[in-house]
């Protein structure tokens, strides 16, 4: 065998031995992102969709007004995803752990809507019943007997013959921002 052969055959070996380094390093990082992936879309550690959840929350309105909270009574509980909440609300909570503390903003528009002035009625008096007294800045709800809908409406004004009323939700056009501690979580 000549020189130049041994050469070539030590090359072709140095060569072969750096290809499956790097073959290596390759899968063994292949591996490393598929655990990562596999660990947080199943992190036994979060709550995430279907699992049943204890939340404490204090919701407040742009200007630090709160307009809702549960820190010094029952945390509540519902399921991620199942649509109770705002989603924003379920959004956040997915993927805490216990005992966590996240804060989100939620716009109007993707909370209660934008006010509408078109859901603010002049309505005749003789439409509630007689005996109902009408107190301006209450809510009430009433049915339709035609397909057993319910609609909540605040009372703005009155008088002897007419009634304003308010169907906007009481947060429409607010920006809502919650505070929520995850107390504890179940898994599906």
């Amino acid at each position: 065998m000549k020189k130049s052969e041994k050469i070539k055959g030590k090359e072709k070996v140095a060569n072969r031995k750096q290809l499956y380094r790097k073959a290596g390093i390759a899968g063994g990082a292949i591996v490393i992102v598929a655990a990562i992936i596999l660990f947080v879309l199943f992190n036994p550690f979060v709550a995430r969709t279907g699992d049943t959840v204890l939340v404490y929350y204090t919701g407040t309105l742009d200007n630090g007004t709160v307009f809702d909270s549960n820190m010094n009574g029952t945390p509540i509980s519902f399921t991620i995803g199942d649509g109770r909440l705002l989603a924003g609300f379920e959004d956040t909570v997915n993927g805490m752990g216990a005992n966590e503390t996240r804060t989100v903003h939620i716009p109007a528009a993707q909370a209660y809507g934008l006010y509408q002035n078109d859901l603010v009625h002049v309505v005749n008096r003789s439409m509630f019943p007689a005996n109902l007294s009408l107190v301006p800045g209450e809510k009430y709800s009433s049915t339709r007997a035609s397909d057993g809908a319910t609609s909540v409406f605040t009372v703005l004004a009155m008088n002897t013959s007419t009634v304003t009323i308010d169907e906007n939700h009481a947060l429409a056009g607010q920006n809502l921002t919650f505070t929520i501690k995850l107390v504890s979580f179940t898994k599906k």
